[in-house]
């Protein structure tokens, strides 16, 4: 018999594991001793933290990141034809999300591997239900180009979209790029847009904040470098 593929929620701000971890991921987690992830040690932390296996040692980890090709499938999804279960780690919130994961479960589908899903936080739709913009269209865009003028450029096309389909629009950013993002944002936006910040979402110093961009340039902020997603509504 087959193993499952299971998809294993990781916090996305530090130290929160008792607060956003659910029982029923902590309920499964226990009989899973195989587990493919970004980086083998943040994985062994996070699974660590909660105390549900005798010793980290005996699990077994692989590295599935950005690197990992086609090829490589077949070996790192062996568990799953020997029966046993398997769990894919993000490196932060939901495997398949912003994430590679989504490469083995493609796998696991064309090979009749069941997938099960395990609910956990995903900031980028807890960032969307505290942004207060359209929940019923919306598309996660991922990073923005880094040249700034391919950013404003991309930044216009997104605004147009959004406004031809009212359609919320969501991307991330690395941290160290959170000004100079937002600064881009309030550069090429409409001043009638609504901007959604959502900064350290479920963290300690979590912030979420929508304003138009007229009053976004009113009182200039220096963001600071933490895990944010943005998010507008033209």
């Amino acid at each position: 018999m087959a193993g499952k593929l299971y998809l294993i929620p990781t916090v996305i701000a530090d130290d929160t594991q008792h607060l956003v971890i659910p029982p029923q991921v902590k309920n499964i987690l226990p009989g899973v001793k195989h587990f493919l992830a970004e980086d083998v040690r943040t994985a062994r932390r996070f699974l660590g933290s909660l105390k549900l296996h005798p010793s980290i040692e005996e699990l077994t980890i692989q590295v599935l990141n950005k690197e990992t090709s086609v090829s490589d499938l077949p070996d790192l999804m062996k568990p799953l034809t020997t029966g046993f279960d398997l769990g894919i780690v993000s490196e932060s919130g939901c495997p398949g999300v912003a994430d590679p994961g989504a490469l083995a479960v493609a796998y696991a589908h064309a090979h009749n591997f069941q997938v099960v899903p395990l609910v956990g936080p995903s900031s980028i739709l807890l960032a969307l239900m505290a942004s207060g913009l359209n929940g019923q269209q919306f598309a996660f865009n991922g990073y923005l180009p880094v040249d700034a003028k391919e950013a404003s450029k991309r930044i216009q096309e997104l605004e147009r979209e959004s406004k031809v389909k009212n359609q919320t629009q969501i991307f991330i950013e690395t941290p160290y790029r959170n000004n100079a993002v937002f600064n881009h944002l309030l550069k090429n936006l409409h001043p009638t847009t609504r901007l959604t910040i959502a900064l350290d979402v479920t963290g300690k110093n979590e912030t979420v904040a929508t304003k138009t961009v007229t009053a976004w340039k009113i009182y200039p902020i220096e963001w600071p470098k933490a895990p944010a997603v943005f998010l507008f509504l033209a």
